[in-house]
């Protein structure tokens, strides 16, 4: 029941960290502000998959990964700016986006990974 309750308070700080982010980039016809947040989270989880995992307590890369982390990144969102972009007949860019962000991500989980495994 306490790591509930350490994942849900991850999972509010990266929420409002991820809101922060929004302000902080501002609205534009590019969402580029999930874009960032998505990359980031991703080299993020590849860290801790990597390097974190074997140094700390399950307890505590749980509520990263999974609280906030989870919190902080979003595929809704990602899913949402698509289908809004598809819908006003941008679809160059929103086949654009969602590849960047899908191969953009992956990639930044194994950079993630990588500096994980050079750290160790």
């Amino acid at each position: 029941m306490r790591l509930m309750l350490w994942v849900g308070l991850g999972g509010g700080v990266g929420s409002m960290l991820r809101y922060a982010v929004n302000l902080l980039v501002g609205r534009s016809l590019f969402p580029w502000a999930t874009l960032a947040v998505n990359m980031v989270g991703s080299f993020l989880l590849g860290f801790l998959a990597t390097w974190a995992m074997s140094r700390w307590p399950t307890t505590v890369t749980t509520a990263l990964s999974v609280g906030l982390l989870g919190g902080f990144t979003t595929f809704s969102a990602l899913a949402w700016e698509g289908v809004s972009m598809l819908r006003t007949g941008r679809a160059g860019v929103a086949f654009s986006y969602l590849l960047v962000s899908v191969v953009g991500g992956l990639a930044s989980a194994m950079a993630g990974m990588g500096a994980g495994r050079a750290l160790s």
